[in-house]
């Protein structure tokens, strides 16, 4: 294999951290959703808290998506 294909696999399997954090927002927007189906009164603290929550989720795919740069440009 040459030095590009292993940056492109390395970058490749970097990406993989991406599924986690794609699994997890979902989990958090659903129970966020259900949790305002049954108490709307509260709907403004859910949001909040489901909004910080996914920042920091996605915080992850985004240090995966650098790790994944990182390896294809250097």
């Amino acid at each position: 294999m040459t030095d590009a294909g292993l940056k492109f696999l390395a970058a490749g399997l970097a990406m993989l951290g991406a599924f986690g954090p794609g699994i997890g927002i979902g989990l958090l927007v659903n129970g966020a959703m259900q949790a305002i189906g049954r108490n709307p009164d509260a709907a403004g603290a859910i949001q909040t808290n489901m909004i910080l929550g996914i920042v920091f989720t996605e915080a992850i795919a985004i240090y995966a998506l650098v790790v994944a740069l990182i390896a294809l440009f250097v």
